[in-house]
């Protein structure tokens, strides 16, 4: 099979891959993409996107069931799982043939199949055992994700035992759910299936919820949880399950004592792990550190010509880090001027349970830890009148400023709509500017981003409306 030759060759299609794969063919390079399964990867057809069509309907079931605080009468309200679970699946496969398009648009060779390094600037693609595809190329850039972490003796079985994968496509809805791990992944599906009726119990091995958020809002985010009547157990382990017929027996060590539990299922959402296999990586010197490529700030590894980003590449394991990776690693391949390093403090957070959470830059904790003098603005959603208006009064912004300067050091937030907010604060850091910047900054009324002018007030003791 003749090989065919190009500038660049991305493996993995995911959203590090095919926006990498876009702006390389927009610079001019010669570029190819190779994906196995699915364009889009995980986050498009199993992750970010999808999850969030079932959480839109859980925000809709949410609103319509407290519809007479708004002066509204409805009866009879009933969901269907099924009619649930293909919306989302409608939407992940729309996306997916979307990316599709714009591959094609932007003159990128799609290749269908699972890359390996077989010398030194040279991949094969092989399908269902047969070789599909010999490529060439300068350039090969690994964007081939993650997968959920698997601990020992709690292995999904897809039945009992739940990744991300089966939690998306319930054909019936279970009565009772233990969530293993309260990371963002977790607390998003125990949102979820709480608010649709399920009796939820989320164990979290650390000492509070949602742990690499600041502790205030993590806090507060517990409080909210817990009153909405989700269970959660913080500094709790689960020692190990038996399996029924049905349901699942878990034995969990929390603050000492030893208790069981009896659920229909359980998700484990304990983390990832890179998608090194069989990339041929053991005949380069590209170095793997815990299932993760080991990158420089350009996302070159230590084998001339080979690059890695996204998760593959390791934390913050978030889609749109994965694309801005992309981006840089071939902006700085084609000598785009300009072009500089990833400051990962600037990649905002986002939860989209219900209250939402988001955030960017440093914590409080962090800050303080970093040997800063911080000044701290708060401001309350009960402060704000279209959150009243909303009927969503309960949240915080919160923001974190080095007192010497007056440099934004980190944003903080829980409430309605807050991961669509924090973008303002992200795009303010980016520019570097300062407290003084943002208190001249006009901010519309009636908005909630009314809040996150007023907690850059209350940071140099000048807010208005509380």
């Amino acid at each position: 099979m003749a090989e065919k030759a190009y500038d660049v060759v991305v493996v993995g299609g995911g959203p590090g891959g095919y926006v990498t794969a876009i702006r390389a063919a927009q610079l001019g390079l010669k570029t190819a993409l190779v994906e196995r399964e699915h364009l889009g990867g995980i986050c498009l057809n199993w992750g970010c996107l999808p999850t969030k069509a079932l959480l839109r309907t859980a925000e809709i079931y949410r609103n319509i069931k407290s519809a007479e605080n708004f002066g509204l009468r409805i009866s009879g309200l009933e969901f269907d799982i099924n009619a649930i679970v293909k919306r989302s699946r409608d939407i992940a496969m729309q996306l997916s043939q979307g990316v599709g398009h714009l591959l094609k648009k932007n003159k990128v060779d799609v290749i269908d199949g699972h890359g390996e390094l077989t010398g030194k600037g040279k991949l094969s693609v092989r399908k269902d055992g047969k070789n599909v595809a010999d490529l060439v190329a300068r350039h090969i850039i690994l964007a081939t994700g993650a997968r959920a972490r698997v601990l020992p003796g709690f292995e999904h079985d897809g039945a009992l035992v739940w990744t991300y994968k089966e939690a998306m496509v319930p054909d019936a809805m279970p009565k009772s759910i233990l969530v293993v791990g309260s990371g963002a992944i977790g607390i998003e599906f125990a949102s979820f299936y709480h608010t649709l009726g399920v009796d939820v119990t989320v164990v979290e091995v650390l000492p509070r919820v949602l742990p690499v958020e600041d502790a205030e809002i993590s806090d507060l985010a517990y409080k909210a949880f817990t009153k909405d009547g989700l269970k959660i157990m913080t500094s709790a382990t689960v020692k190990r399950l038996e399996k029924g017929s049905d349901n699942v027996t878990v034995t969990i060590e929390s603050a000492g004592k030893i208790i069981q539990l009896t659920v229909d299922r359980i998700i484990m959402a304990v983390g990832i792990v890179g998608n090194t296999e069989g990339l041929g990586l053991e005949n380069t010197k590209v170095a793997v550190d815990r299932t993760h490529v080991l990158i420089n700030e350009w996302c070159e590894t230590d084998e001339p010509g080979i690059y890695a980003i996204g998760d593959l590449a390791g934390p913050p394991w978030l889609a749109h880090k994965a694309s801005h990776e992309g981006i840089i690693c071939v902006e700085k391949i084609a000598g785009v001027k300009g072009v500089h390093p990833l400051n990962t403090l600037l990649i905002p957070g986002c939860t989209y349970c219900h209250p939402q959470i988001a955030s960017v830059g440093l914590t409080e904790i962090a800050a303080k830890e970093k040997g800063y003098d911080v000044k701290v603005g708060r401001f309350p959603f009960v402060g704000n009148g279209k959150a009243i208006a909303l009927g969503e009064p309960e949240g915080l912004v919160k923001t974190v400023f080095d007192s010497k300067t007056g440099e934004m050091l980190g944003a903080h937030m829980i409430g309605a709509e807050v991961t669509e907010l924090i973008q303002g604060y992200a795009v303010g850091m980016t520019l570097e500017t300062t407290e003084v910047e943002l208190m001249e900054t006009i901010f519309p009324h009636p908005t909630l981003s009314e809040m996150m002018h007023e907690a850059v007030l209350d940071a140099y003791g000048r807010t208005i409306h509380f």
